[in-house]
């Protein structure tokens, strides 16, 4: 069996933003509530160990809220992770509590690139400000510099990737992505992944499914897309769960899907570490039954 990503859960189920398609609200708990969890170290090595005795090089620290909020625990995984030689190692945020400086400070920054960091994957809606604010921060006026924020990243040493969820009305049509490419390039943001929302079989949130379900792009539109990247991008790079690498006039671009799994292949998207209790190791977000110890 082949594991692409060994994926981190850190903090809880907080988040400071109001995706109005929040994933972990459509998905099952899996032990994480809205306290940090204690972790047990000794299962989160035996964990990382599996990893990498089946091959898997990238590690990613993720959440089920926004893990930026917890910048103790994320300096805690990545000091861990250092005895096992994972590189990449990627941390996915919103990306606020770094750009306003709280809690994440600058200092913490340099000592998450001491001890690893290496990418920063930042969710986005858009390349307009105030289309991030309408999914991220509709209780506030504005949305954070984005602009700034990379430029900051970068100045820290960071690769930055923009991971961006494509959602009707928003990055939806050839037109759209074409833009969000010209932003990356403009930024010199050296990673660009763009999926389709989507939705689990069954959601313990009826209003966020109902919201996703009526924002999720048509057949029609994901075709027009796939039209535009193949004619545009030079293909660099299949990977086994669907998702497709290119080069669009020099910028990386990742046309991805949210599937965590196909039955019909040895190859599967990620192994995710859950710090419920005594910590479980997993390969679905959706279904608890897909658990390896």
């Amino acid at each position: 069996m082949k594991y692409n990503l060994f994926s981190i859960v850190a903090g809880s189920e907080v988040c400071n933003a109001r995706c109005p398609f929040c994933v972990s609200k459509m998905t099952p708990p899996n032990g994480i509530g809205a306290k940090e969890p204690e972790v047990d170290w000794r299962r989160f090595k035996q964990a990382a160990q599996f990893a990498r005795n089946h091959g898997v090089s990238t590690a990613m620290i993720t959440s089920k809220g926004e893990p930026t909020l917890f910048p103790r625990q994320i300096r805690e995984y990545l000091m861990m992770l250092e005895e096992f030689g994972f590189s990449p190692v990627e941390l996915q945020t919103n990306g606020i509590p770094i750009a306003n400086e709280k809690p994440v400070t600058p200092r913490m920054l340099e000592d998450w690139r001491q001890f690893g960091l290496t990418t920063i994957a930042l969710s986005v809606v858009h390349y307009e400000p105030e289309k991030n604010r309408q999914i991220y921060l509709p209780h506030q006026k504005k949305y954070i510099d984005l602009p700034a924020l990379i430029a900051r990243l970068h100045d820290k040493g960071f690769t930055v990737r923009l991971s961006c969820t494509m959602l009707k009305n928003f990055i939806d049509s050839p037109d759209r992505l074409r833009e969000l490419i010209d932003f990356c390039r403009e930024h010199k943001v050296e990673q660009l992944t763009a999926r389709p929302v989507a939705k689990p079989q069954h959601s313990r949130d009826e209003a966020v499914y109902t919201w996703t379900q009526g924002h999720e792009l048509s057949n029609s539109q994901i075709a027009a897309l796939n039209d535009y990247v193949e004619t545009a991008g030079f293909l660099l790079q299949k990977l086994g769960y669907g998702a497709r690498v290119y080069d669009i006039g020099g910028q990386n671009f990742c046309f991805s899907n949210c599937l965590t799994r196909d039955p019909e292949t040895d190859e599967i998207r990620q192994l995710i570490w859950f710090p419920d209790g005594m910590g479980h190791l997993k390969y679905d977000w959706e279904h608890p039954g897909a658990s390896i110890f």
